[in-house]
């Protein structure tokens, strides 16, 4: 009996406790235990604009290493709280109570979080990438030490060679985590939160499909419907979907046309004779278009060169004996902005169908790639 009634009692607290939560508004409460030199906590906000950075909204100086902020809001939004050096992320939505605790002597920023279900997954998810974070620091440490007492451009190749496959293994084993998190948290904010550490250009197609399932689930979220409005542009150009037709002049002043290539494989490549990379990249390309030639690849290379002069010289210079195009307007080409081209080097690998079966892939990527291809 005795049981019944303190259960009861617990019961009618608790929905109390809720009844009273003032459903128009937040709270982001907490505590820092031995604060130290952090006197003020700061309330950011993801900034509304394209740039997604975050605004100092309000301040509020600490009394006994406590502090609190109320705020209202439409829908959920991202915030941050920012004790001295220590960032703490949040997602936060009227009705909750949010608390935080945090150690001021703890140097890692580890700190607990309570009242919002999407914050505590943002806990989790960014306890998870510090551990990734920790081995690149480490790399880029190691790294960084050894090629300074680098001897000659031997020793630093060799640098090179030996710690970017560890580099590019660990952000491999992270992009797994993130997109592991999201698709266990898809119906969260937090999993908007964790794909934007994804990169856009090799995750494309992951993120254009999140894009699809977020799409009308956060409306009030600027930073959301930033996201979904990018990604649904570059939908069109993205793989899987036909290539859009375009002509040009080619070097030669003669007309080009993707749909001359229409069942053959081509790969469209944008580059420039001032862009280094690309001039790095073209090496390569060149070995693999003697290897692949024969068996069925084109290349059609499109310049952002503003001048005909050095757009020439680099292609003799670099022997690139396939056909090439430009229009002179850098990014601001028709096809440039039909592709959304943003950087270069940038290709895309078209099938026979006219379908994009790939893009912006280089080295040995792209090797590996026209090696699948080519031997079915």
């Amino acid at each position: 009996m005795k049981t019944r009634v303190v259960l009861s009692v617990i019961i009618s607290f608790s929905i109390a406790l809720t009844a009273c939560r003032d459903k128009n508004s937040f709270t982001i409460s907490g505590k820092v235990e031995h604060p130290g030199k952090i006197k003020t906590a700061f309330l950011l906000k993801t900034d509304s604009t394209q740039s997604g950075s975050m605004t100092i909204i309000d301040s509020v100086a600490l009394t006994d290493g406590e502090f609190s902020f109320k705020r209202n809001v439409a829908d959920p939004q991202f915030y941050e709280v920012l004790l001295g050096s220590f960032p703490i992320n949040l997602i936060a939505r009227n009705g909750e109570d949010i608390n935080i605790k945090i150690e001021g002597k703890d140097t890692t920023g580890a700190y607990e979080i309570y009242g919002s279900e999407d914050s505590e997954k943002m806990r989790t998810y960014n306890k998870i990438m510090a551990g990734y974070s920790k081995v690149t620091k480490t790399i880029n440490d190691e790294f960084s030490a050894k090629y300074k007492t680098a001897k000659n451009k031997a020793d630093s190749d060799a640098l090179i060679a030996f710690y970017y496959p560890r580099f590019e293994k660990n952000m491999d084993a992270s992009s797994a985590e993130v997109l592991k998190f999201m698709n266990e948290n898809e119906t969260s904010l937090a999993a908007f939160y964790a794909s934007q550490a994804l990169d856009r250009f090799k995750y494309e197609q992951q993120l254009v499909a999140y894009a699809d399932f977020v799409k009308g689930k956060f409306p009030g979220n600027a930073t959301v419907n930033f996201f979904v409005k990018t990604m649904m542009e570059i939908k069109p150009i993205s793989v899987g979907h036909v290539a859009p037709d375009f002509t040009l002049i080619d070097s030669d002043n003669k007309l080009v046309k993707l749909s001359d290539y229409k069942g053959k494989y081509i790969m469209l490549d944008f580059w420039a004779s001032w862009c280094a990379p690309c001039r790095k990249e073209n090496p390569n390309v060149v070995k693999l278009y003697a290897k692949f030639k024969d068996k069925g690849l084109n290349i059609l290379s499109i310049s952002l060169d503003v001048e005909r002069k050095p757009w020439l010289e680099a292609v003799a210079a670099d022997k690139l004996t396939w056909r090439h195009a430009s229009e002179f307007q850098r990014f601001d080409g028709p096809v440039e902005k039909l592709y959304k081209i943003e950087a270069i080097p940038s290709n895309f690998i078209i099938d026979p169908k006219g379908i994009i079966v790939a893009k912006n892939i280089t080295g040995k990527q792209l090797e590996d790639f026209f090696n699948k291809t080519f031997s079915k």
